[in-house]
């Protein structure tokens, strides 16, 4: 069986050793504290689903040890860690350091970051009625970029289990258009990139692959970023010089209201129409689901319905023939490991059981962790 690079985002909040995570869950339990509290408030929700791992410390080596292997096993052999950086310095790095790195066998799978450069309000406070109030700002200027770029090359690219496409290291933008806002312009944050790029290959790589999540192709419009400028997230791409592009969340650009195999078709469409638009590989990303209740005190839609471990099959069955078809880098996105808050997850819980990682496992293969594709 051909090998793919599979790849589940990860949510690093389900540890209590971040003190400045203490103001939105003060149980100190990170954000299992609301999956615990999550309660179903009509027919549409399977709520409150409950994890048949426990709500474990994922910050501890022991634990992700045991992941790491229960991944391969099922066919998962890459995590992509959500990275944060507010205020002048990192947020929620620990399941990262201390847990992943920390295991004895993280060198069986690899691992990249995606900048999770979005501001930070209440939205992790279920307390808070006001979830707008910005707490930190993720846009971040050219002098905090830079200090970024730093850390990221020293502490991590330089692993040799960091996930790379030709040798260049993967670093993953979660929000280019905050990116842009951050350093001042579209041209100025094109600089940046490419001091970036500079820096990396100082460091005795032969480049850097830039990723950039896309949405909804209105999404954006540059001419708010850029006063001489206008257009789509796909002229964005190219004027910032991305090299590939994927998704985060099938939330963010289609109707979630339809049922799961329904909104495959609209998925498979908009993967087709970002293949012949966009003049970079767009690497094929599936989610599991959305309900984002467990985060509030009443429902909120919409809630993704009839995403059982048989239907997300095929959209992993969709996302292996774009690949298939399409990519010379086999390369697939999960949303993901752990979005329990969000229940877009692949860990088993008391509803489907190892469901949606059989699901993986009978698509992709379980993983070898010494054969990958990218390097």
């Amino acid at each position: 069986m051909k090998n793919y690079d599979v790849a589940a985002f990860i949510w690093p909040s389900y540890t209590g050793r971040e003190p400045r995570a203490y103001q939105f869950w003060e149980k100190r339990i990170g954000e299992w504290q609301s999956v615990l509290s999550a309660e179903s408030f009509c027919d549409e929700q399977i709520l409150p689903r409950k994890p048949l791992w426990g709500t474990v410390d994922e910050a501890d080596p022991k634990v992700m040890e045991f992941q790491i292997n229960e991944a391969l096993r099922h066919g998962v052999n890459t995590f992509i860690y959500d990275w944060y950086w507010y205020d002048r310095r990192p947020f929620l790095e620990q399941c990262l350091d201390e847990g992943f790195l920390g295991a004895e066998n993280n060198k069986k799978m690899k691992f990249y970051l995606m900048w999770a450069n979005h501001n930070a309000d209440y939205l992790w406070d279920k307390r808070q009625p006001d979830v707008g109030e910005t707490i930190w700002y993720g846009s971040q200027p050219k002098s905090e970029f830079d200090r970024i770029c730093r850390r990221v090359i020293d502490m991590y690219f330089v692993r040799d289990n960091y996930y790379k496409i030709d040798g260049c290291p993967v670093f993953m933008i979660y929000d280019l258009p905050n990116f842009v806002r951050g350093i001042g312009s579209v041209a100025k944050a094109r600089e940046a990139l490419d001091e970036f790029r500079e820096l990396v290959r100082s460091a005795g790589f032969p480049g850097l692959h830039i990723q950039g999540v896309i949405y909804s192709e209105n999404a954006v419009n540059i001419s708010e970023l850029d006063s001489v400028r206008s257009g789509s997230s796909r002229d964005l791409v190219k004027l910032l010089g991305i090299d590939s592009v994927t998704h985060y969340q099938y939330i963010h650009f289609v109707d979630f209201g339809k049922s799961y195999p329904d909104l495959l078709k609209d998925v498979a469409a908009e993967w087709e129409r970002i293949h012949v638009q966009y003049d970079v590989p767009y690497y094929p990303h599936v989610s599991i689901g959305w309900d984002n209740t467990p985060r509030f005190n009443e429902v909120r839609r919409p809630i993704a319905r009839d995403n059982t471990p048989e239907n997300v099959k095929k959209a992993f069955e969709m996302a292996k023939s774009f690949s298939d078809n399409y990519n010379e880098i086999p390369l697939i996105t999960i949303n993901s490991w752990n979005e329990w808050t969000e229940m877009s997850y692949l860990e088993p819980d008391d509803v489907y059981g190892y469901g949606y990682l059989e699901a993986v496992r009978d698509v992709f293969g379980a993983a070898d962790p010494f054969i990958m594709n990218s390097d």
